[in-house]
């Protein structure tokens, strides 16, 4: 279990901030599914392009513009993604939306989290909650087979 020092802190929001600056995966994916996602709280808009090789995640990008959390998110949430099944992804999905969205305090498990704990303290900040998750619910839309653009309104 974890908790958070200052240091951990400043670490936590230069990888925010790296990604932010050169986000990974940012690109257009030709003949890959794409969807549109939107936060009209912080006018975040992105879509998220994903080629699939059967069940597998052959290959994931997105463009957009949006603060430097959900642009991160986007991006952390592309390399962890890449390469792995539908079912592993949805897995991702559910353990981000946890750490996301648990309560304040609530300690944290950081093997089971891994690459997310970066995102441990937007449970702090319930506004940007919904810039952490934008990727990620639109990235769940498309798994889900959903053709319509998402909003988290």
């Amino acid at each position: 279990m974890i908790n958070f020092t200052d240091e951990m802190r400043d670490l936590y929001q230069e990888t925010i901030l790296d990604h932010n600056r050169s986000p990974r995966n940012f690109r257009k994916i030709e003949g890959a599914e794409s969807l549109e996602g939107f936060n009209p709280l912080c006018g975040d808009r992105m879509t998220i392009y994903i080629k699939m090789d059967g069940e597998l995640i052959a290959d994931i990008g997105f463009e957009g513009s949006g603060c430097a959390i959900s642009k991160s998110s986007a991006s952390i949430m592309t390399t962890i993604i890449k390469g792995l099944d539908k079912k592993s992804a949805l897995e991702w999905f559910e353990k981000f939306h946890e750490l996301i969205t648990r309560p304040l305090g609530a300690k944290i498990d950081s093997e089971r989290f891994g690459k997310l704990l970066v995102f441990a303290q937007v449970s702090e900040y319930p506004s940007r909650v919904k810039c952490a998750g934008l990727a990620w619910h639109t990235l769940k839309s498309i798994l889900d087979g959903k053709k319509e653009s998402v909003s988290t309104e």
